[in-house]
């Protein structure tokens, strides 16, 4: 299978050697203007070029793409860029970007990710991205190590959005409209006013859209999914002369959504397993939860910008202010063990600010050499308040009901304050460039974790690191370039939030406060055009290292033992207890990743263009120390599909509290190999007028999603989506239809061990007060309820829609 795959993506490149002879009846002075309408200029090395001049790997999302594929999710944008995940979390807090064989998790990573996130310029949590988009520009996706020109370092990589900006001279807009069979409902749109003709400008643009999430319903009829994101952004632009601009920015997002976690029953993927009070398949759609787990997230964007040109240089301030307020309910109640869900309610607010200033050279120095120098600050005060509660049930002889629930207040603040200076130099020797850069980072975090009012950890770090970048590439031709590159990086240690337990163990905490991560990578690649333009063909094989790497445990987490207070009718706590509990620790370990990625672009016809693209990346932990499942004590993560009582996992980790492991196995969880295919014939219908057909394929190879759930692997898929329509030569309207998921494929993409419920039971001996004759109840003691379902997530269900736009002027 490794062999077909890699085949897969080696034949990418056989279709450009084989095309040219569908071209031949092609004029030359088509083929030049069509070499001109295909380049796409990016700005990865903070300068304006042509995508196929950079030695590295970016994948370019244009406006014309969205509006052309109806991408109005920006997680959707992973269906261009093979070997790229987005994922927004249940919760609603955070999101994240897997890419090159690693995973990230903001509840597990912390603030700096694996793949950095930048809204016109300037680093941003993903959560703000990871939104409904509107009025993009361009997007870019730049794999490998990045930090020496820009903002903060990532190691897999970085995703830059760029907001369309105002238009100094012409007035202009659009109307957008999209409507499905699944009840979605989706309207955005732009105006552009300039305001002093070629001095001045404003526009402003929005998105309201309303639609049912995932469609996953509850099984007792309650209210439906739902997700309403209302979002405007006004930007202005301001040049007042040849040399100075000013740019400016707010964006407010306003989202809604109430949503259910789907389930299936354990007995879908084990027939051996109890069968389910009620069978629930992974293509019903459905949930035990009673209630939908409520989220609403407010995000306020200011992000501005100053440039001085002069004397061939250019001399650049970036600064962005935002804010985060989130608030979500999750309950605990994971296998319905109780009547009516029990949540715990998380309040996050938090602050970043950023401040960049760089100069770079307009002009080569000397006809050789172009430079970026600059200094980055960046502020990070995340705040996060919960009610941790912990249910308390009464003995079976009086009903086995809840008789309390102990609510555990929950405090987590942080401050970090990175400061870093870096340069960059370039330097052009004929057909050869040479390329190096440097930063030098000094990091400062201090994260406490308050539970029940006292002071659970308080870590402080100041850590100074050097990290680097080089490359090399030689253009044989205008038309054949091949590189090479290396590159460090550095993220800060973690510490992970979700175990509250009041008196944690040594090997507890070391799966919560981690130790910096550093990854050196190294890279070749070609890139290279033919037929005037027509053909591109992009091959780069890569290998990174990394240490200190945070795994985070996948699927349903680690059981550990949690003590926890117990308290009287008054709250006053009158002791402790223990109980079996689960999470996803995250352990620090060595992991190396290798990989292969290729794209290939080609007009067959006038009209008609096709493009295909590729990744296959594998990374593997080496003989890393996990957190796991170890009850039978053999070193090795067991396989388990039920809670263990407290005395077993007792016996098993003693003082511990929690088992660990060594292993040598994959660190990413998505699929190693990953393809797409796109295709557009265009042809006049009428004058002034096109009619268009489109289609995309996305493939996902088979995957081992964790290692130790023999029932999450995932064999391979396609998703394919079409578009047809008729539509305006100069792009003033048009008028599509399509259908996203055709086929109606639904496939499981994770599956959870059977899902369980924590709480603490009180016991009853028969004996009573002899003076209030009431009942004396002991305890309590930890208890665990293992259900017969398990937490499933799927492919996006299928939907047919209709989408109309109206442009006008400068758009």
């Amino acid at each position: 299978m490794r062999a077909f795959k890699q085949l897969l993506l080696c034949s990418v490149g056989i279709l450009g050697v084989s095309a040219p002879a569908m071209v031949q009846a092609q004029t030359q002075p088509a083929a030049e203007a069509n070499e001109a309408t295909n380049v796409i200029i990016v700005t990865a090395r903070r300068r304006d070029e042509d995508v196929q001049d950079v030695p590295a790997v970016i994948d370019t999302v244009t406006a014309d793409d969205i509006s052309k594929l109806n991408l109005r999710d920006f997680k959707e944008v992973s269906t261009l860029a093979p070997g790229l995940q987005l994922e927004t979390n249940a919760n609603g807090i955070g999101g994240n970007a897997k890419m090159r064989g690693v995973n990230f998790d903001v509840n597990a990573s912390g603030n700096n990710p694996t793949v950095e996130f930048y809204m016109n310029d300037a680093p941003i949590t993903a959560g703000v991205v990871l939104q409904q988009m509107y009025d993009v520009g361009q997007i870019e996706v730049q794999r490998g190590p990045q930090g020496t020109l820009r903002g903060r370092a990532s190691p897999s990589g970085s995703i830059t959005v760029t907001a369309r900006k105002p238009d100094l001279y012409s007035y202009g807009g659009f109307v957008d409209m999209t409507a499905n069979d699944i009840g979605t409902i989706n309207f955005k749109g732009a105006a552009n006013v300039p305001v002093i003709e070629g001095i001045a400008a404003i526009r402003a643009a929005g998105v309201w859209d309303e639609n049912e999430g995932d469609r996953v319903r509850p099984v007792n009829g309650n209210k439906d999914p739902f997700a309403r994101t209302k979002s405007g952004r006004l930007s202005a632009l301001l040049t007042p002369t040849d040399w100075l601009r000013f740019e400016g920015m707010y964006q407010r997002i306003d989202a809604t959504a109430h949503t259910y976690d789907q389930v299936a029953s354990f007995s879908e993927a084990n027939p051996n397993a109890a069968q389910s009070p009620l069978y629930i398949s992974t293509k019903d759609r459905l949930s035990i939860q009673e209630d939908p787990r409520d989220i609403r997230q407010i995000f306020d964007v200011y992000n501005w910008r100053a440039e001085v040109s002069q004397w061939g240089q250019r001399l650049i301030y970036q600064g962005q202010h935002y804010t985060q307020k989130i608030h979500s309910t999750d309950n605990i109640d994971d296998g319905n063990f109780f009547a009516g869900d029990i949540n715990q309610i998380t309040n996050t607010r938090s602050t970043s600010e950023s401040h960049e200033i760089r100069l770079q050279n307009d002009e080569r120095l000397f006809g050789t050499l172009d430079y970026v120098v600059g200094f980055f600050d960046s502020r990070n005060h995340p705040d996060t308040h919960l009610t941790n509660p912990t249910p308390v049930r009464l003995p079976a002889a009086f009903g086995g009901g809840i008789a309390t629930i102990v609510q555990t207040p929950i405090e987590s603040e942080g401050k970090s304050h990175e400061q870093s200076f870096f340069g960059n130099l370039t330097a052009h020797f004929g057909g050869f460039e040479i390329a190096g850069g440097v930063r030098h980072i000094d990091y400062r975090n201090r994260g406490v974790l308050t539970v029940n009012g006292n002071v659970l950890s308080d870590r402080l770090q100041h850590e100074k690191k050097w990290i680097y970048s080089g490359s090399v590439k030689y253009n044989f031709s205008p038309d054949l370039m091949v590189y090479a590159s290396t590159g460090s990086s550095w993220r800060p240690g973690i510490d992970v939030v979700g175990d509250f337990n009041i008196t944690p163990s040594a090997l507890e905490n070391s799966f919560l406060h981690l130790p910096a991560e550093t990854s050196k990578s190294y890279e070749v690649g070609l890139k290279s055009k033919m037929l005037d333009g027509q053909l591109r063909f992009n091959l780069t094989g890569y290998h990174q290292k990394f240490d200190n790497y945070p795994y985070r445990a996948p699927g349903s987490g680690v059981f550990y033992v949690n003590t926890v207070a117990v308290r009287d009718s008054t709250g006053a706590v009158t002791g402790t207890s223990k109980q079996v509990a689960n999470f996803n620790f995250v352990g620090a370990v060595p992991v190396e990743v290798n990989g292969i990625e290729g794209d290939v672009s080609y007009t067959v016809l006038t009209g008609w263009d096709l493009s295909a693209s590729a990744s296959y990346s594998i990374g593997k932990i080496k003989n890393g120390t996990v957190p796991c499942n170890d009850l039978n004590g053999d070193g090795t993560p067991d396989v388990v599909t039920s809670a263990p009582t407290l005395a077993q996992l007792q016996a098993a980790v003693g003082s511990d509290n929690i088992a660990s492991c060594q292993v040598s196995q994959r660190s990413g969880f998505m699929a190693p190999f990953s393809a797409t295919l796109q295709s557009e014939y265009s042809f006049p219908v009428f004058t002034g007028g096109n009619a268009y057909v489109r289609g995309l394929m996305t493939y996902y190879g088979k995957s081992k999603v964790d290692p130790t759930n023999a029932y999450d692997d995932v064999g391979n898929y396609a998703l394919v989506n079409l578009f047809a329509g008729l539509r305006a030569d100069d792009g003033a309207w048009e008028i599509g239809l399509y259908a996203k998921n055709l086929f109606d494929t639904t496939k499981t993409l994770t599956r959870t061990t059977p899902l369980s419920t924590s709480y603490q039971q009180l016991g009853f001996a028969g004996q009573f007060d002899p003076v209030t004759h009431r009942p004396v109840l002991t305890g309590p003691t930890g208890a665990n309820y293992t259900s017969t379902y398990t937490g499933v997530t799927t492919t996006a269900p299928r939907e047919f829609g209709i989408n109309i736009r109206y442009a006008f002027g400068s758009r």
